[in-house]
């Protein structure tokens, strides 16, 4: 079978079991808005249920943080020098190859929720649901995720296959971005606002979810002006707003908070029962996890030279500190530093992580307004300075890009963007120079397509230079 799988009836089983395992809005009790009175039959909102299950994986419990953030100038790898993760070691030191593992598990996984979300919509369209607005809901809900998905992995492989039009034969970036664009028009028309869902609905696709990640989108394919007038539209909807406090954007108190666009929704009614392990690879080595994915040297200077203390020590765990919830860590542990963005106060080193996981959030939209206004002659200061001022950092009356770039790596440390950053903004290579790894341009730009993916397609053509 292709990694790229045509199975539906596997797929359709995998649905099944995610939906049984669910918890809160995965979890569908109420059956008075559908026309089958079969006790068995799998409801449309079970299968979309299914799409956002798969974001509890073990892939985004460590794959994720290798092709993120370790290989990034961010974070090292970290755990034990024996202790290599599998690839981790390689992905952080710019010397994997084409059978690094965590490119293979994402890249599967990716394309194994899109098949998931086109399922989803066709199941869904031809149930025979009655409610014109929550059949469209559905559907909205799973473009919504398949775009995110199609994002993800074009801007880590460039040309991709398009599973509808071929599994094999990969469609041009343009083509790829123009499926995304229109996913996600087609989820804004139909997607509620986040204040509109009931409470046990939050953490659903929203309209803002959907116009946050378009803006996003078009920040890539550099459309300025249309990125500019998208994330304008998430800020003038009154439905966000920051945190006031910066040190509590990843604890539980603000889950689907005021700052939530988008979160994958992963605590249960039990302790540990959510993302796998996400937690767990990250936390103090020695104490309560593996260690792996720490911040780095570089990244905490930067923090230091921008004088970014709020937000340095809500991003860094250090040895011997005292928590915010009174746990003290260890003065010895294996490494300097630990990311405390993934530290559950809760979870205490068990396997699944009791926390929701950060996707899109405001303080990020309104820097992508600050960006793409640089670039129209528009006002950046204001929406830049929202982001500054919430963490004590004097305004800057004039931003330039580079200010705006270093705003994002110290707002968004560990949140899964950085190593795309540095990538589309051209800094890859002497960001990776300051951090003592060679980046090869022409090469590093994308990821391999896995070597496992091309031994049972080999029609597929590598990225250059693999």
């Amino acid at each position: 079978m292709k990694v790229i799988t045509k199975n539906i009836a596997f797929l359709f089983a995998a649905l099944l079991i995610v939906s049984s395992c669910s918890e809160d809005f995965l979890d569908v009790d109420s059956r008075d808005r559908y026309e089958q009175e079969d006790s068995e039959t799998v409801t449309p909102e079970q299968m979309v249920n299914g799409i956002y299950g798969y974001l509890t994986d073990w892939t985004y419990a460590f794959s994720y943080l290798g092709v993120t953030e370790i290989i990034s100038d961010n974070a090292d790898k970290g755990s034990s020098p024996s202790d290599t993760g599998a690839d981790k070691d390689v992905l952080d030191q710019l010397t994997f190859t084409s059978s690094a593992g965590s490119v293979a598990a994402v890249w599967t996984t990716w394309y194994k929720t899109i098949g998931r979300a086109s399922i989803a919509i066709n199941y869904t369209e031809e149930y025979g649901l009655t409610d014109e607005a929550y059949k469209n809901r559905l559907i909205g809900e799973a473009k919504f995720l398949r775009a995110l998905h199609y994002f993800w992995l074009v801007r880590a492989f460039g040309n991709v296959p398009l599973q509808h039009i071929d599994y094999v034969e990969r469609q041009s970036t343009a083509d790829v971005y123009a499926f995304i664009e229109q996913d996600l028009m087609d989820a804004i028309a139909v997607l509620p606002l986040k204040s509109a869902y009931a409470s046990e609905d939050l953490g659903r696709a929203t309209r803002g979810a959907a116009q946050a990640l378009l803006a996003k989108v078009y920040l890539y394919e550099e459309d300025y002006q249309a990125a500019y007038n998208m994330a304008s539209n998430v800020i003038n909807s009154g439905e966000y707003g920051l945190e006031s406090d910066y040190a509590t954007v990843w604890r539980a108190s603000t889950e689907n908070g005021t700052e939530s666009i988008f979160e994958v929704q992963a605590r249960g009614e039990v302790v540990a029962h959510g993302v796998q392990q996400y937690s767990q690879t990250q936390g103090v080595r020695g104490q309560f996890g593996w260690g792996f994915n720490v911040p780095s040297q570089n990244l905490l200077d930067a923090f230091n030279d921008a004088g970014d203390t709020v937000r340095r020590d809500a991003t860094i765990i250090f040895p011997g500190e005292t928590m915010w919830d009174g746990t003290v860590i260890i003065s010895n542990p294996e490494n300097p530093m630990y990311n405390e963005k993934a530290y559950s106060s809760a979870n205490g080193g068990a396997g699944d992580t009791d926390k929701n996981i950060r996707m899109i959030r405001y303080a990020e939209v309104l820097l992508i307004q600050a960006e793409a206004a640089v670039q129209i002659g528009q006002d950046a200061a204001t929406p830049l300075n929202q982001v500054r001022e919430r963490v004590g950092l004097a305004d800057i009356a004039t931003p330039t890009l580079q200010d705006i770039w270093n705003e994002r790596r110290l707002e968004l440390a560990f949140e899964h963007d950085r190593w795309f950053d540095l990538v589309r903004t051209g800094q890859a290579q002497s960001a990776m120079s300051a951090d003592g790894k060679t980046f090869i341009t022409g090469k590093h730009e994308l990821f391999p397509i896995p070597n496992n993916q091309l031994i049972q397609t080999p029609e597929m053509e590598q990225n250059p230079g693999w």
